[in-house]
């Protein structure tokens, strides 16, 4: 089985949590490599990985925003605030070198929060059929 198509399988069977939790690590490793690359001068690798961060949060929020979402109003609320701060603190990164850690702690206070618990890590997964 290829590479790729190990990927497809993956992708198909994963709980969309687990997926979102991929994500937010692929995007916070980004900041977190985008942090040394403002400390060198790399403005490009910076922009690029805040650009990705804001694309994320913009898409969470766009998708908090249709009134069909099913997650809790206050909680749909408060990701819309937080996609707004981001999108807010990437400008000031960029323009006036704000701090990048807050947008990393931010991202890993989600991460925290899409783990599964060890208790459901140790359920067996329902048949499907």
């Amino acid at each position: 089985m290829s590479v790729q198509a190990y990927q497809t399988a993956a992708t198909r069977s994963e709980d969309p949590r687990a997926t979102e939790y991929r994500l937010f690590a692929q995007v916070t490793r980004a900041l977190m490599n985008a942090k040394q690359a403002q400390a060198d001068g790399d403005l490009r690798a910076l922009a690029d990985a805040l650009d990705w961060n804001r694309r994320v949060w913009s898409a969470l929020a766009l998708d908090c925003s249709d009134r069909d979402n099913k997650l809790p109003d206050a909680l749909r609320a408060g990701i819309i605030s937080l996609s707004l701060f981001v999108s807010k603190h990437s400008s000031a990164v960029m323009r006036n070198g704000a701090d990048i850690d807050t947008l990393i702690d931010i991202n890993r206070t989600i991460m925290q929060g899409l783990e599964p618990s060890p208790a459901a890590q140790r359920q067996p997964l329902a048949a499907t059929g």
